[in-house]
């Protein structure tokens, strides 16, 4: 037996399944009915406005794929990593029985197509014998080989691809004529309005995420993802711009033909295909079949991650010997043999549809937070503008508005609930029931929330401590400051006096309201702290040890450029200590000039650990309006010219890996040049350069200070940098 360990690739894995569950049904027995209704154009358009959300959510999810590990779960593991666990669990467990509800439609459809044929001198059809056997069926080769399933699929697609090409040849093959290309106002008004046509024709491009349900079964799923979910969201919007123009100006067809939906007639392909029946039926019977072999295997893999995440029984997650999540699947197939015990499941297939535009709603939702947030680890390959993610978010809405209100209203209490429940039982913290203190509550809600949230590189930003004496001479270097952290993370901007505390505190009182009045006037949102020390060194030490609280401390500690070898010498003495306590140092020379905000300079060298925050600071700098447009350049170099193509390919791969637009550049060290040199004479014409800190031993201080003195003469705005901390060596 093969092993179910190996991984699928992008057309078997995504393409595949994405483009057999949108190729269903309702393109063979409804878009005759939708072009005789609507017209060409109407047709047309409603093709378009449908394609349209379906494609911003496939960018959308393709969007936020890119930019993490993806486990087992499609979509609900997307959600729940993005907005947290109990969003993701009341988006997940409806999605897990929209899947499961859907097995029991797609096999109920093929049961009532199949039933056509069946002899009238056996007796009536035995439908809910026949879709309980297809979902016994299903559930079993699904249950015993994910690869089989993906496998089978494959002829399945030939049949639907040969029914469309006997559609196509019959066509164009047969007699023409000019197609109609607006509606009857009578019969558009009789199906119920133009609105009306869309939302029947909605539920056909759903089912583009049967791909992303496959995450845990991928090779490459953040390659995957996007590749196959957006080549097969527009595989299906460009053969259902076809198939409407094919019916419409085809001669043998008229409206009354198109237009009729009677379940006991031959969907009207068959009139008009090459072989009539013999090539459409199979075609037919083959795109529900498919679509419930991925909705077996997508909703057995939700179950097993909301299994994994204690959101379902523990028992839920186990795998067989194949690697394959049998216990969920089975549970999965009874829930759905359950379901054809209701007999008219066009209830169900309403609600099944209203669930899933909440879930296209929910992650074009999470795209759209995610570029809003601005989070320093939200760097997707693609990308896709917070306003567009936003306009999924509304057409999925009104779509659910236009197919069924009240079931609409009813699937978002339902979530609602869900997420109420799920809150109350992961999170224990609660509200202050006192009004006067709301504010007080929440800012202790909030930290207490924090506290408890497991600390990661992706949750990390920079919280930063500024030591900038005479504050209305420094501006440019809080801006900056500011500018590191996008005004998300914390920024205090601190002056020290030196002193007995005792006597100087009025001073400074009065100082740090003159502090907090100056940042207001200039639209910098920073805290201002002013403290009295007695010894200026380790006065520093304990005002970086106890700034901030509770989760929200200060992990960076930033220093003004010193005008003297002593001061600088004295800061090294610190940066010592800090490393020891796990906090970044950045130094800051300001340059000679305003800078240009056109490019950035990074010098790796590729020890201390110091490069990957450079970069991280440089890519969140660049977030910023006006340095929007910087070129980052990451700079490095090598003793030999043979060493210079090895250092080249390293810097790209890192590039490519961390997903930051940057370009490599490695210079060639002359035998009598020294790096200092090679340092100003390239970056001189930055607007910003990045440098590395080492921690100088006890008794080099003076030395390394004379040397980052010389250094900086001719270069501009010059930040160095020292990571330290949890992340060191991860952040990026």
């Amino acid at each position: 037996m093969e092993s179910e360990t190996r991984k699928f690739g992008t057309f078997l894995g995504v393409f595949t399944p994405s483009i057999l569950t949108i190729l269903g049904v309702i393109m063979y027995l409804r878009f005759g009915w939708v072009v005789a209704n609507a017209g060409l154009v109407g047709a047309l358009i409603i093709v378009v406005l449908c394609s349209s959300i379906a494609l911003i959510t496939a960018l959308s999810a393709s969007a936020v794929a890119t930019n993490m590990r993806l486990g087992t779960g499609g979509e609900y593991y997307l959600i729940s990593r993005s907005l947290g666990l109990t969003i993701g669990g009341a988006i997940g467990i409806p999605l897990f029985l929209c899947r499961t509800f859907s097995v029991t439609l797609y096999c109920y459809g093929l049961a009532e197509a199949i039933a056509m044929f069946w002899p009238a001198h056996w007796g009536a059809p035995p439908v809910p014998w026949l879709a309980a056997g297809f979902v016994l069926a299903t559930t079993a080769i699904a249950g015993k080989s994910a690869s089989l399933s993906l496998q089978l699929q494959l002829p399945l697609m030939v049949l639907v691809g040969l029914s469309l090409v006997a559609l196509g040849g019959g066509v164009l093959g047969g007699p023409l004529r000019t197609p109609q290309w607006l509606g009857d106002a009578d019969r558009l008004i009789a199906a119920g309005g133009f609105w009306t046509v869309l939302a029947v024709y909605f539920p056909a491009v759903t089912g583009f995420t049967a791909g992303i349900g496959m995450s845990g079964d991928l090779r490459d799923p953040q390659r995957s993802i996007p590749l196959g979910t957006l080549s097969a969201v527009g595989a299906g919007a460009a053969i259902y711009m076809l198939v409407p123009v094919l019916l419409a100006v085809s001669a043998v067809l008229n409206p009354e033909l198109l237009g009729d939906i009677n379940p006991q007639s031959p969907p009207v392909w068959t009139r008009v295909a090459w072989l009539g029946a013999v090539l459409i039926y199979p075609g037919m019977w083959a795109a529900i079949l498919s679509s419930a072999f991925g909705s077996v295997l997508n909703g057995a893999r939700v179950l097993q991650a909301l299994a994994r995440d204690g959101l379902a029984p523990r028992r839920l997650e186990r795998t067989s010997r194949t690697g394959q999540p049998t216990v969920a699947t089975w549970v999965g197939g009874a829930i759905a043999l359950s379901a054809v015990a209701l007999g008219n499941l066009n209830t169900v297939a309403t609600v099944v549809t209203v669930f899933f535009l909440t879930l296209y709603m929910i992650i074009n939702l999470v795209a759209a937070a995610e570029r809003l947030v601005r989070d320093p680890s939200y760097r997707p390959t693609i990308r896709v503008p917070w306003w567009v993610s936003l306009v999924g978010v509304g057409g999925a809405m009104a779509v659910m508005f236009l197919i069924n209100p009240v079931a609409c209203v009813a699937a978002l209490v339902l979530e609602l609930v869900l997420w109420l429940y799920l809150r109350r039982r992961v999170y224990q913290a609660s509200w202050g029931d006192v009004w006067t203190g709301a504010w007080a509550s929440l800012v202790r809600l909030g930290l207490h929330q924090l506290t408890q949230r497991i600390r990661s590189p992706r949750s990390w930003r920079p919280h930063i401590l500024l030591f900038a004496d005479r504050l209305e001479e420094r501006l440019a270097l809080v801006r900056l400051a500011s500018a590191f952290n996008q005004e998300h993370g914390l920024l205090t901007v601190c002056e020290v006096m030196t002193g007995r505390p005792e006597d100087r505190r009025q001073a400074a009182e009065q100082r740090e309201q003159t502090m907090a009045d100056l940042l207001g006037q200039e639209g910098i949102l920073a805290f201002a702290e002013v403290d009295v020390v007695e010894k200026y060194e380790t006065g520093l030490i304990d005002i970086a040890q106890a700034n901030g609280v509770g989760t929200l401390r200060s992990n960076t500690i930033a220093f003004g450029w010193p005008g003297d070898l002593a001061r600088t010498e004295a800061q090294l003495r610190v940066l010592r200590t800090l490393d020891r306590l796990g906090k970044a140092t950045l130094i800051i020379h300001p340059g000679p000039h305003p800078p240009r905000h056109q490019r950035i300079d990074i010098w790796w060298r590729g020890k201390q650990r110091n490069g990957d925050l450079m970069l991280l600071l440089a890519h969140l700098l660049r977030l910023n309006p006006l340095w929007r447009g910087a070129e980052i350049v990451l700079r490095s170099i090598v003793m030999r010219e043979d060493s210079r193509e090895d250092m080249e390919r390293s810097l790209s791969d890192l590039i490519h890996s961390v997903r930051i637009q940057a370009r490599a550049s490695v210079h060639v060290r002359d035998d009598d040049k020294p790096i200092s040199r090679i340092v100003q004479d390239t970056s001189r014409h930055a607007d910003l350069v990045f440098i590395g800190l080492r921690t100088p031993a006890e008794g080099e201080e003076a030395a390394y200070a004379l040397s980052l003195h010389e250094l900086v003469g001719e270069l501009p705005t010059t930040v160095f940098v020292r990571n330290s901390g949890p992340f060191q060596g991860q952040l990026i």
